[in-house]
């Protein structure tokens, strides 16, 4: 059956295979159970390393969607939980007969609880919180037990509004203190997720205790409402989305069920582009207003709406405009999108007050952060580059269109016209992407020979190699990666530090995502006989993949030739630290060409690796980075506002220290390629974009040493390309 299944997947695939780093379906309890026999049978097939359906299983998804549906424990109570238990080991036996009981069980119960809560927290804000009662709040949900009745929910209700309500009166506190005060700084660093709550708020108000209680607590009640408003717009597919991946999520945590909607957003975020009109949306309210209007888009172009616009009915061509006031915000949005040609007619508010109707040609939108962007760096009079690439992006539909290899090629060719005597490849946060760019890729900096290992179950092993002898850049190379540089980062890193073609430096080690997942078309199955629509698409990893030396890199990630902290180095991140992560292994290695085209290689990294023991920017990076990390662990907070304002008040002067890391100046200046030049007089946001990467990357401190490691390597044109014989 499985080697059956084999051929049967591979004319299903309907993209290449994917190493990214990274919910919904029906109201129609037969499409649910169709789509929970079609999961299963492709799990069961086509998954690397099916797990069996048992107890066990049973347990895990249980508690994973338990989790999921109340991660904070503001729902439930324990009355539900012990309702909840009995089908703890039954799931297994649910998912092989398409049982719904459980889920809906769940969903019912979880409805109920949230129009309770939607009631529960408008009472508790209704009255003015007492901050001069002794108490504290447990934030450590996890170890947290259920409420026991509703009174004790409503208790835990109080405390965590409160608790949100005493960040913004303390932040408006100090905001009021004087005019020169930089507690804008302490409110971004203090108080994430809370930024505008204290600009809300007027400076007479703020320096009035009473009226400042009362604001405050106000703004807490519009926020939670915006929840509420969210939650509200979800419906039973949305949540029975969330069991599904509860179940396959257990198989391994890069497995992950798409609704349509869902693979549609997939797409966009691995190609870079879609067809539309080029805005982004946010829902506030019931009201749908554009709060980015993306660069070089049709509305763009056309100037046709400005960020704060309100869009109030969306028309079709030759057909009556719809209201989308009210509508949830993905409905309105597949109003709005459309096919390259069409247009579509919005009736806008203005800032002002104005409506206007606005017809748009819709168009390919292509995001310009989701693509590789250049820099040239000048330090003295030598010139060198710098590529950032955010993932290894592709279009599924047609590889010949933009990718990430293609685009580095591109960029590699304007970096050596403008003169640059080595290059930075910068991989920090690139989560992946696809495995054909990222090997097509190494083959810009090799003559040719293998890349990666693949590897699938009750398979010969597969070696992915460039065949393709010319070099697009044989100049000093540099690679600077984090904990977040995963999959296709961490198969690039890997081989050019095989090949000793770069030195890798950055974290102690990558993500340490060895797998490769294939996204199967679930219609596919279903030709001839689909009475139900779209039925979505599943990403299931089907393969392993290791270096060239026969490790993997499941786990332990690339290890990085010069180690250096930053903020993640006592997070925990990684593959490791997820649930259900397949096993480290290794294979057999292949035989490869040693680039050999460093006279110093070994010499340089011990010269970066004593550079770095000695920064004392990368101390103060590492001691902030602890620091961090021990706040997070803290799990109980006051609530009363002079203990509170005494945490603050220490938290402060810490800070005060570590605010010194973005006052860090290289000696670097950083300038555009001229081909970038030339757009951006045509385009002040792209202007605006690149001009805060380039004051960014003259405080980059990994940058800065990248740059002495490219000074330090010396060329050795006469040993480039010396055969290796690696044995297996």
């Amino acid at each position: 059956m499985k080697r059956k299944f084999v051929y049967l997947l591979a004319v299903l695939l309907i993209s290449a295979a994917s190493c990214s780093f990274t919910n919904k379906t029906f109201d129609n309890p037969d499409k649910d159970k169709l789509l929970i026999d079609l999961i299963s049978y492709v799990l069961e097939n086509g998954h690397f390393n099916p797990k069996e359906l048992n107890d066990q299983f049973s347990e895990n998804v249980y508690d994973h969607y338990i989790e999921a549906l109340d991660p904070l424990k503001r729902y439930f109570l324990q009355s539900d939980i012990d309702e909840f238990k009995k089908y703890r080991s039954a799931i297994d036996d649910q998912i092989k007969t398409s049982d719904l009981t459980f889920f809906n069980l769940t969903y019912d119960r979880l409805m109920q609880r949230m129009d309770e809560a939607s009631v529960m927290y408008k009472d508790v804000l209704e009255k003015p919180f007492d901050y001069t009662k002794d108490e504290t709040i447990d934030v450590d949900y996890e170890n947290l037990p259920y409420a026991k009745n509703k009174e004790e929910l409503w208790e835990r209700w109080r405390k965590q509004l409160k608790f949100s309500t005493i960040e913004r009166y303390v932040s408006a506190m100090e905001m009021a203190k004087s005019d020169d005060d930089d507690s804008d700084d302490n409110e971004e660093e203090l108080e994430e997720g809370f930024e505008d709550s204290a600009d809300e708020i007027d400076e007479e108000t703020a320096k009035d205790p009473v009226a400042l209680e009362k604001e405050t607590r106000e703004a807490t009640q519009r926020t939670i409402g915006e929840y509420f408003d969210f939650m509200e717009d979800l419906e039973r597919k949305d949540w029975f989305g969330v069991y599904l991946n509860s179940i396959v999520e257990e198989f391994d945590p890069h497995t992950f069920y798409f609704a349509p909607d869902d693979k549609e957003r997939f797409d966009v975020s691995m190609s870079g582009k879609f067809e539309g009109i080029g805005a982004r949306l946010q829902k506030k309210n019931d009201h749908i207003k554009i709060i980015e209007v993306i660069s070089g888009g049709p509305a763009w172009r056309g100037e046709d709406l400005e960020v704060g616009d309100e869009i109030m009915k969306v028309g079709q061509e030759g057909e009556t405009p719809v209201s989308v006031v009210g509508m949830r915000l993905e409905d309105a949005v597949k109003l709005i999108k459309g096919p390259k040609g069409s247009k579509v007619l919005l009736t806008v508010k203005r800032i002002d007050g104005t409506i206007d109707e606005v017809a748009i040609e819709r168009d390919v939108v292509e995001l310009e952060e989701s693509y590789a962007k250049s820099s040239i760096v000048k330090k003295g009079e030598r010139t060198f580059g710098v590529i950032n690439l955010p993932k290894f992006y592709i279009d599924f539909d047609d590889y010949k269109n933009r990718n990430a290899a293609s685009d580095v090629a591109k960029e590699i060719e304007e970096m050596k016209k403008a003169g640059a005597e080595g290059l930075i490849l910068d991989l920090r946060d690139n989560g992946g992407g696809s495995l054909k760019t990222v090997v097509d890729m190494a083959g810009l900096f090799i003559k040719e020979g293998p890349i990666v290992q693949v590897k699938s179950t009750g398979q010969r092993k597969e070696v992915l190699s460039d065949t393709d002898d010319r070099v697009q850049w044989d100049g000093p190379l540099v690679i600077l990666v984090n904990e977040l540089s995963a999959s296709a980062s961490e198969i690039l890193a890997a081989a050019m530090q095989d090949y000793k073609r770069a030195i890798v430096l950055g974290s102690k080690q990558t993500y340490g995502k060895g797998t490769v997942q294939n996204v199967v078309d679930l219609n596919q199955f279903l030709r001839g006989n689909n009475d139900y629509g779209d039925v979505g698409a599943l990403k299931v990893t089907t393969q392993k993949f290791y270096r060239i030396n026969g490790g993997s890199t499941q786990l332990e990630g690339v290890k990085s030739d010069v180690v250096v902290p930053d903020r993640y180095s006592y997070s925990n991140i990684g593959e490791k630290d997820q649930d259900n992560p397949l096993p480290w292994d290794k294979i057999e290695s292949v035989k490869y060409e040693d680039w050999s085209g460093y006279i110093d290689y070994e010499e340089t990294i011990e010269r970066s690796k004593n550079r770095m023991a000695n920064n004392n920017q990368l101390k103060l990076i590492d001691k902030n980075a602890q620091w961090v990390k021990k706040q997070r662990e803290e799990k109980t907070y006051p609530l009363n506002l002079i203990k509170y304002k005494a945490e603050i008040d220490r938290d402060e002067e810490v800070l005060k220290e570590f605010r010194k890391i973005n006052d860090y100046k290289t000696d670097l200046t950083f300038k555009s390629l001229p081909y970038e030049v030339e757009m951006m007089s045509q385009d002040s946001i792209l202007k605006e974009k690149r001009e805060r990467w380039h004051k960014n990357l003259s405080k980059d401190v990994y940058i800065e040493e990248a740059v002495n490691v490219l000074e330090d390597l010396k060329m050795n044109n006469i040993q480039k390309n010396k055969v290796v014989d690696v044995k297996g």
